[in-house]
């Protein structure tokens, strides 16, 4: 029943399609009629030859390589041999002649004779004088002789590590190191001695002993020592 039906709308629709093809068709004029296009036929080809498989190709082998032979070593000729040159010993050395100047001439002495004989009147003798007599003067005595240098009367090494330890303080001061160093081996001297000693250790040791003298007449003063005031290092 489905099917009866398709096809009765399917016939309709076809009858109405010719009726509008119809009513649209301009009746007037004559049909055109065109030549028919002329019908060309296709080419034909012949047909394909079935496919052969493939050949077979056996894998090439390849011939072994030959064995490696080595070249032989080329030889270079040795280089030409070039003999060194001979140094020649210099010639010997012939001192010129020196040419002496001639000495100089000397003109033997003239020898003239002698003068003649002059007569010299023999001068009569003065007469005698009579001393005048001596006034004795009252004794004058004699300038003292120069004061003698001092010396240290101890060996300066004992001293050594007294004037190092003065030679470090010019710009720091005495400590109570350096006077414990130094007192007991000035103990045993004079005021005098000890400065002496001091000053002969000092230029012992080669320091500036303008800078510490003063250092030093100080340390005396703090071991008990008096120096007199205008005491100057002797110059040796």
């Amino acid at each position: 029943m489905g099917n009866l039906s398709l096809s009765l709308s399917l016939f309709l629709l076809l009858n109405l399609s010719a009726l509008l093809s119809t009513l649209a068709c301009d009746c007037d004029k004559p049909p055109s009629h065109r030549p028919p296009a002329p019908k060309h036929k296709p080419p034909h080809f012949p047909p394909k030859p079935p496919k052969s498989p493939p050949s077979y190709k056996p894998p090439a082998v390849k011939p072994p390589p030959p064995p490696y032979v080595p070249k032989p070593p080329v030889s270079k000729p040795p280089p030409p041999y070039v003999q060194p040159p001979v140094a020649k010993p210099p010639p010997p050395y012939v001192q010129p002649p020196v040419s002496k100047p001639p000495p100089p001439y000397v003109q033997p002495p003239v020898t003239k004779p002698p003068p003649p004989p002059t007569y010299v009147p023999v001068p009569s003798p003065p007469p005698p004088v009579k001393p005048a007599p001596v006034v004795p003067s009252p004794n004058t005595p004699c300038p003292p002789p120069p004061p003698k240098q001092g010396t240290c009367p101890i060996d300066t090494l004992k001293l050594g590590a007294c004037v190092d330890l003065l030679g470090g303080l010019i710009h720091i001061g005495i400590g109570d190191q350096t006077k414990q160093t130094c007192c007991p081996v000035l103990e045993g001297l004079v005021d005098l001695d000890a400065a002496v000693c001091l000053c002969t250790t000092i230029r012992a040791k080669l320091l500036n002993i303008n800078l510490v003298i003063p250092i030093a007449l100080q340390l005396l003063i703090d071991c008990g020592k008096h120096a007199p005031s205008d005491f100057q290092c002797p110059a040796y």
